[in-house]
């Protein structure tokens, strides 16, 4: 039987509309915007004195590195730069149990579904046990990110990530031994993966230029391009990353994936932080998707992408989670332009491109554009598209006092996590007034895994 979402308000084409709601048939999806009188026998969900919105899209997520939140905040234990920052992340990698990836994965995925996320697109390369060696089961930490979504109630895209080498001219890094895996290896795994999971998405991720050669990146994207999966890579996070492609290939990572012909509108270049007006102009011929995290990009002070010149070149930017050193995909959002803010020292950077008000170009980027880079039909309310949404209390502090018109410009710029009740996917409710049933059991097995990890021992 299908269901009837009835909201006061429902967020439509870049603004909200009055006496309207959610018709979803009983797969999850969105058979058509109507209202209430005619949704026939449909069951009624009212949703009085709130907004019904699409559910973001979260296109970047490192699910194990929530475990270093906070731990890598000081120049003491993490040094002064991103190079020096992953020996925190790899002392965390290095400490879990398979069972342990579960239970952090689904702390992250649960905080995640709280604020309004809906699609995760996990970028995973933890493969081996702690001394490198396989499982029985080559897969079975995937499988453990596959089954902390489940419980959880996110929809997951799994983006399986192969890791080669520590680096041109590097020796093998002893803190990225759970990472490796050879290109036979990793196409074998992951061609079992997906036989294995037939409802269940995936895509594949080359982790960066310096962590795949050349040859086995080719012939990875070209398994990727035969299986018509979505391909996503770190591009262009620093500048030593440019360099050393420079020593290597003698060009850029963007200068070299155009030329291979890597490029294509299934392609998502995460961060894509350093690059010239020649390479954004290379992404956008092909229709390639940039993913910005940043939160994490300035945490890591990695640096500001220039979303300006990025979205004038017709580029879609989608936004990502990465480290989750906040969880929070409107502030991510918002400091796309507020870094630019900083940057050019006026208001406002993205405001009017193409003619898109600065408050839709932002929540596009949280919903319809990290969609298309996970290939998922979500991230709008249109027939046809999967019933994920979340709703906002009109009465929260950090958004009363709105008008319909004006409500989505404080959504976008000023909208706590405290105004978001319910959490849908595929039209299930996950979280019901800010509740999600399993949360305490989340939290509690979580904490037992961090004092492991941090303090040696369990509480």
């Amino acid at each position: 039987m299908s269901t009837f979402y009835a909201p006061e308000l429902l967020y439509q084409n870049g603004s909200f509309v009055r006496d309207k709601g959610l018709l979803a048939d009983d797969h999850g999806h969105i058979e058509r915007i109507t209202s209430k009188e005619d949704a026939g026998n449909a069951t009624i969900i009212d949703l009085p004195g709130k907004a019904l919105l699409p559910g973001f899209v979260n296109a970047h997520s490192h699910a194990f590195q929530r475990l270093i939140r906070g731990k890598s905040e000081s120049r003491i234990v993490s040094g002064r730069d991103f190079w020096s920052w992953r020996g925190t992340m790899y002392h965390a990698a290095a400490q879990l149990t398979a069972e342990d990836v579960y239970d952090v994965a689904r702390m992250a995925f649960l905080e995640m579904l709280l604020a309004g996320t809906t699609t995760v697109g996990e970028f995973h390369y933890l493969h081996t046990d702690p001394a490198g060696r396989p499982y029985d089961d080559p897969n079975l930490l995937s499988k453990q990110i596959l089954a902390a979504a489940a419980s959880v109630g996110i929809r997951i895209v799994l983006l399986r990530t192969a890791y080669l080498r520590s680096g041109f001219e590097l020796p093998r890094d002893p803190g990225q031994t759970r990472f490796f895996e050879s290109t036979k290896d990793f196409l074998r795994n992951m061609q079992a993966l997906v036989a294995e999971y037939p409802q269940t998405r995936f895509g594949v991720a080359p982790h960066s230029i310096r962590a795949v050669p050349l040859a086995d990146l080719e012939e990875i994207a070209a398994w990727t391009a035969a299986a018509q999966l979505p391909l996503h890579m770190h591009v262009a996070e620093q500048v030593a990353e440019n360099a050393a492609c420079l020593r290597e290939y003698g060009c850029t990572p963007v200068q070299l994936l155009s030329r291979r012909g890597i490029l294509s509108d299934r392609f998502t270049a995460v961060h894509a932080i350093h690059i010239e007006p020649d390479e954004v102009a290379q992404l956008a011929h092909a229709g390639a998707t940039i993913c910005s995290c940043p939160t994490t990009e300035r945490n890591l002070g990695d640096g500001i992408l220039a979303a300006d010149r990025v979205m004038a070149s017709g580029i879609r930017v989608a936004l990502g989670s990465d480290s989750q050193a906040q969880i929070d995909p409107l502030e991510d959002a918002r400091e796309l332009d507020y870094h630019l803010r900083l940057r050019d020292q006026q208001r406002a950077i993205l405001d009017l491109i193409e003619e898109v008000p600065i408050a839709e170009r932002l929540f596009t980027c949280a919903t319809r554009n990290g969609a298309h880079a996970l290939a998922v039909p979500t991230g709008e309310f249109v027939a046809g598209a999967l019933a994920d949404g979340f709703t906002v209390d009109l009465d929260d502090l950090s958004i009363a006092g709105h008008a319909p018109e004006d409500l989505l410009p404080i959504l976008v710029f000023s909208l706590h996590r405290s105004a978001i009740r319910d959490v849908f996917v595929s039209g299930r409710r996950v979280v019901s007034d800010q509740q999600h049933p399993l949360h305490n059991e989340i939290v509690a097995r979580y904490r037992e895994v961090y004092a492991r990890v941090w303090n040696g021992r369990r509480p």
